[in-house]
């Protein structure tokens, strides 16, 4: 982006976000407008969130109900709850196995919420356990597999067989389900839809038209979970 433009879209989200006073900027050449942001450096936190939030909405948008609509069985906590966190996530991943108590956390104190996850593998040996959940899912039973296969460690084909055994699956009838058609789809469709999100990790979270991206911890959800309940509400 040049320095010009990238100094109107400054201007713009000044004239967005900054407060009816500061319309005037608007009308400012690059100089003076880089002499305004330099004297008060504090709104330019403010402005990045509010452009960020505006890009994610856009994308959102572009998505359409794509991103909450479920894998059958692909849920956590409330099935029918008013409000969705959309979990991006991999077996493989650090980040999305200390997620897990968080998202555990969340459902016990918001009775409202579903967790739609989304199994997106990146990680090198997790594809085998991606869909490995998603065939638990089927057979009703990917809350239990989903757990066993994050306390397993980083996934392998032992560790995926154990966590399924774990859970209670019928092996032969998972093993075949696992490699066809439908799981495919899935797994190439939440791969589109976070490229889509411009997501490039996980885990990734969808709620209440904001996403964000990394370990965000049981605060940063909740206060976006609350908000999207407000939305609710409203």
């Amino acid at each position: 982006m040049s320095r010009t433009l990238f100094l109107t879209a400054l201007v713009a989200l000044v004239a967005g976000f900054g407060g009816a006073a500061l319309w005037s900027l608007s009308g400012l050449g690059d100089a003076q407008v880089r002499s305004y942001l330099v004297a008060h450096p504090e709104i330019l936190p403010e402005m990045a969130e509010a452009y960020e939030r505006q890009q994610s909405a856009k994308r959102l948008a572009d998505v359409g109900d794509d991103v909450e609509r479920a894998f059958p069985g692909a849920v956590l906590g409330n099935p029918q709850g008013k409000v969705t966190l959309v979990e991006f996530t991999d077996y493989g991943c650090t980040y999305c196995r200390a997620s897990l108590p968080h998202v555990q956390q969340l459902i016990a104190a918001n009775p409202e919420l579903k967790v739609v996850v989304r199994e997106w593998p990146i990680f090198e040996g997790s594809d085998e356990a991606a869909r490995m959940a998603l065939a638990a899912a089927r057979q009703g039973k990917f809350e239990a597999f989903h757990n066993a296969m994050f306390a397993q460690g980083p996934p392998n084909p032992a560790r995926v067989e154990a966590a399924a055994r774990s859970a209670g699956l019928d092996l032969a009838a998972a093993r075949a389900y696992a490699v066809s058609p439908e799981v495919d789809v899935e797994i190439a469709q939440n791969r589109g839809l976070a490229q889509q999100l411009g997501f490039t990790g996980t885990p990734s979270w969808v709620v209440g038209g904001q996403t964000l991206v990394g370990a965000i911890g049981p605060e940063g959800l909740q206060k976006a979970i609350d908000e999207a309940m407000s939305g609710k509400d409203g």
